[in-house]
């Protein structure tokens, strides 16, 4: 089955937690390490990738390892046109909606493609838009940063990767924000569009997991909060319990 009808499968009977492995942040062993603690914890899906660039043989070596632990599909989450891998099964083909630079909106995609279609990878178009603050990404993503409550810009974003015929719409706070994107926000876009929202960034613990959900997220990615925690089971364990 393919990785977009394995989401949407699943979205028929509960939510869907994705975790985020990036490469660049830790060695390969440890991302395995990561990424077996995870699949315990009872995550769905991995995201692979991350706002610094990364190359192909970086990517390659930790998804082909991670791969040999876990029967759970992996998507690259890509931060550039040279992070792609033969072993992954999809990758977000996505436009950074609110970046001021045109790589992130159109380049890197284009820089990609024919590599993307030689090697017959999956491709999920995603509309990906960055609230404040922002951190890493949207620095590095020349970001017009979206107010975390800001409703109407948001929805006027959201209808737009609608018509643009997105598959999903990710709403990124940023890796290690504070806070997550607003609830008014996410419950106001899941109201008005039809596509699954997916909601990252800030999200620590069960309480601000369970107040996503509450608010209409279909998929909610935790990240950072492995990489830095003493007990990276445990956390991910009360987190994906809110879903």
């Amino acid at each position: 089955m393919s990785v977009y009808k394995n989401i949407m499968e699943i979205l028929k009977y509960k939510r869907v937690h994705m975790t985020l492995i990036d490469p660049a942040a830790q060695s390969p062993d440890r991302s395995v390490e990561l990424a077996e603690k995870a699949d315990k914890a009872g995550t769905d899906f991995f995201l692979i990738g991350g706002s610094t660039d990364i190359d192909s043989r970086l990517m390659d070596k930790t998804i082909s390892r991670i791969k040999e632990k876990t029967e759970k599909q992996i998507i690259i989450f890509p931060g550039s046109r040279s992070m792609i891998s033969r072993y992954a099964d999809a990758i977000y083909y996505m436009m950074l909606m609110n970046s001021t630079n045109i790589d992130y909106i159109v380049g890197h995609q284009i820089g990609s493609a024919s590599i993307l279609k030689m090697m017959g990878i999956e491709t999920i178009p995603m509309g990906y838009l960055i609230f404040e603050p922002g951190m890493t990404v949207g620095r590095v993503g020349n970001a017009r940063l979206i107010g975390r409550d800001d409703e109407n810009t948001a929805l006027s974003y959201a209808f737009a990767a609608e018509f643009f015929g997105f598959k999903l719409l990710y709403l990124e706070a940023g890796s290690g924000a504070p806070e997550p994107v607003g609830c008014n926000v996410i419950r106001r876009i899941k109201e008005s569009v039809k596509i699954p929202v997916i909601v990252g960034g800030g999200i620590r613990d069960y309480g601000k997991a369970r107040s996503i959900i509450d608010a209409g997220a279909d998929i909610i990615v935790t990240g950072t909060v492995i990489e830095k925690h003493s007990n990276p089971y445990m956390a991910l364990k009360d987190i994906i319990s809110a879903i």
